[in-house]
């Protein structure tokens, strides 16, 4: 029987590579799916910080998920990643095509924005998941502490409001010349309230 996983985790906890992981071990059974992203660091592809990427179905806003999968039948999965930018739509179709299909969906996502609060797309998966399987790997804040939080981080300051979408580069870089330079820095509850960056 198939089913719709929704694996979830902060920054840094492996959702990629576990998608990357179950998309390469699926196709080497010779079973047929999609790999699938949406506003990857790289664009239409899944990358991993490891290093690893493949190629991948871009999701934009308008895509339907459904369809998607109909015009690729035979289809036996669909690896999801960056799934916390889906629509609730996309989110409900995505669960039609496991009922109607029986296509097994492999979603994984970010659980909270730099607010700290469910993107639309996680909300709408952990609403409808048969399975909700948080990410294994405990990403750290600069203390030692279990990171619970991806805080976003406008020329070096922490900012706790703005839009809830803005792609920026999760590494050091000098200051841009124009416009604001945006990072995110996982940080433990403790720190994410108080701002404090570390060292």
């Amino acid at each position: 029987m198939a089913t719709l996983r929704f694996s979830f985790g902060t920054m840094g906890s492996g959702k990629s590579t576990m998608a990357l992981q179950i998309h390469h071990n699926l196709a080497s059974r010779d079973l047929y799916g999609l790999l699938l992203t949406t506003l990857d660091r790289e664009g239409a592809q899944v990358t991993s910080r490891l290093g690893v990427f493949a190629e991948a179905v871009e999701v934009l806003p308008d895509l339907d998920l459904y369809k998607l999968a109909v015009d690729h039948w035979p289809l036996h999965y669909l690896v999801c990643d960056e799934a916390q930018f889906y629509s609730a739509e996309q989110c409900d179709q995505l669960g039609r095509v496991v009922d109607d299909l029986g296509v097994d969906v492999f979603a994984f996502g970010l659980i909270t924005d730099f607010r700290g609060r469910l993107f639309e797309g996680t909300q709408r998966l952990l609403e409808i998941a048969d399975e909700r399987v948080p990410m294994q790997v405990e990403a750290r804040c600069w203390c030692g502490a279990r990171a619970t939080h991806n805080a976003r981080v406008v020329n070096g300051e922490i900012t706790y409001e703005g839009e809830t979408v803005v792609v920026g580069d999760t590494g050091d870089h000098e200051q841009p010349l124009f416009g604001d330079l945006v990072r995110y820095e996982l940080l433990c509850r403790a720190h994410y309230r108080a701002g404090e960056l570390g060292q």
